[in-house]
């Protein structure tokens, strides 16, 4: 009996280390209504617009143990653009909430958020939902990743993010959040 409780352990520890590992593939979109704008899977990370709650729920089945929201707090706490509490619904699933709020004048996009969704890519014991409101925010946090910690070049990181919903939309200031993600704006 002892050794099936090991055999089972260790099988486990394997199957959790495997999910974790992940590799990195290019973003496959997926045609789901449940999320704002779009929705890709890139390997160990779904980049997506914003989930509904039923989304979530069906994010939590496909193997999510961890959210990670680059909304705004006043976004989140907008009910007419999320209907429901989505850190309490994260909570109350069983995963883990990170909340990274980046596009406001005090929560401006920097190298220290993409550190944060490194920190946060390495503590998920699972698949990770990368999503914003309608994931132009999450590819270029993506793409920022993909160059600053998983050795992409710059072209091949913009060809991953424009994949998803990188492209369409320009800031009133010209600067693309990538280049400000990445200190690329100031060199």
């Amino acid at each position: 009996m002892r050794v099936l409780a090991i055999a089972a352990t260790l099988f486990m520890c394997a199957a959790m280390s495997a999910q974790a590992q992940t590799p990195i593939h290019d973003p496959q979109k997926l045609d789901r209504k449940d999320f704002q704008a779009a929705i890709a899977d890139v390997g160990p990370a779904f980049v997506a617009g914003q989930p509904t709650a039923d989304a979530l729920r069906s994010m939590k089945a496909a193997g999510v143990t961890t959210v990670i929201s680059l909304r705004r707090q006043s976004e989140m706490d907008d009910r007419q653009q999320v209907p429901f509490d989505e850190p309490a619904l994260v909570k109350e699933l069983g995963m883990t909430y990170v909340h990274i709020p980046l596009g406001g004048t005090d929560t401006p996009y920097t190298p220290e958020a993409v550190a944060k969704v490194n920190e946060a890519m390495k503590a998920a014991n699972g698949k990770v939902l990368l999503h914003c409101t309608v994931a132009w925010r999450a590819s270029h946090m993506w793409a920022a990743y993909l160059v600053t910690f998983k050795g992409y070049s710059v072209a091949d990181a913009k060809k991953a993010g424009e994949a998803i919903n990188m492209n369409g939309f320009t800031p009133p200031n010209g600067q693309q959040p990538f280049d400000l993600l990445t200190a690329q704006g100031s060199r």
